[in-house]
């Protein structure tokens, strides 16, 4: 292992333009790169206040990036030692040598990274497919993980919603390549706009800076050879991960969870259901539900403080650890 200091209406069809995690960190952040055999991941950091804190590991979702966490991160620098992962094939890090984009593989390079930090056990965040990645950590490797935050966790549902359907059918080999063609005229901005319609319960909290932003990692996701396939496949991962059944099944492991888990879903969240806060409160043995009825998929971006103070409720009920 090696790791390296470095000097975050279309809106349906946007789902297939992932944020891009920029070179540039918000103030007080760090960035380094950690190559693993056949995998080099990105790492987002914002030191702690003081030495001695626990440490805490945050997952982004489908086509999304360390940056995603960068709103969330500071609330918490007094309580954890925070670092957020850049997934293989998203923001900074390389597709991965394997290939490999599904649940179980990004799993295994979440495993991998704290397994080669000796980092664990962490407080483990997830957002949407994040969420089922952290999931399936926390349900096998147990000695990783003192806490599970979830928000907005992609777990599987028999009835999807309609606007969530486009996500889905990136799966379909393809189905990507041909929207790539038919959307090649339109800009970082657009598709950006697009972006935040779908995944903001109400897109006027994006700041003139935080679009612009925005837009700029689109701009460098969009140049990224990779950009297409990493969507695709990771998209197809999620697919496979809600048809598997048996012990695999994500809410067969939800139910093998040990650790103390925050549950976070918003009322407008057009990628996850509402309504499956209350089953999702049934199948993780020890959890607590935070419900934000105006918050859309990105709750930790939208509803910060909220999130963060949940997170603390939850450390207080675990007894500070």
């Amino acid at each position: 292992m090696s790791s390296t200091e470095l000097p975050g209406v279309r809106a349906a069809a946007a789902a297939a333009a992932p944020t891009v995690s920029a070179v540039r960190v918000a103030e007080g952040e760090r960035l380094r790169s950690v190559t693993l055999a056949g995998l080099t991941l990105n790492v987002r950091s914002r030191p702690p206040e003081r030495t001695g804190l626990v440490p805490a590991l945050y997952v982004h979702g489908l086509g999304g990036s360390s940056r995603n966490w960068s709103a969330l991160m500071p609330l918490l620098q007094d309580v954890v030692d925070g670092e957020a992962l850049d997934l293989p094939g998203f923001g900074d890090s390389p597709p991965p040598d394997d290939g490999n984009y599904s649940v179980t593989g990004h799993a295994r390079a979440v495993i991998r990274f704290l397994d080669a930090e000796q980092r664990g056990p962490v407080h483990l965040f997830g957002n949407s497919l994040g969420g089922a990645v952290v999931t399936r950590v926390a349900a096998v490797r147990p000695d990783l993980v003192r806490t599970l935050t979830l928000i907005s966790p992609a777990l599987p549902e028999i009835r999807v919603q309609l606007s969530a359907a486009p996500t889905a059918l990136l799966a379909v080999p393809g189905l990507v390549s041909l929207y790539s063609r038919m959307t090649r005229d339109w800009t970082a901005e657009e598709r950006t706009r697009g972006l935040v319609a779908l995944c903001y319960g109400d897109p006027a909290r994006v700041s003139d800076e935080g679009f612009r932003a925005a837009v700029a990692e689109m701009e460098q996701r969009l140049e990224m050879p990779y950009f297409w396939d990493a969507t695709a496949r990771s998209a197809r991962g999620i697919v496979d991960a809600y048809t598997l059944g048996g012990q695999h099944g994500l809410w067969r492991q939800a139910e093998r969870v040990l650790a103390p888990t925050q549950l976070v879903y918003g009322g407008r969240d057009r990628l996850v259901s509402y309504r499956m806060a209350r089953r999702a409160s049934a199948a993780f043995r020890d959890s607590r539900l935070l419900t934000l009825p105006d918050a859309g998929h990105v709750a930790m971006m939208e509803y910060p403080e909220a999130v963060a103070q949940a997170f603390r409720d939850l450390l207080d009920e675990d007894g500070g650890s």
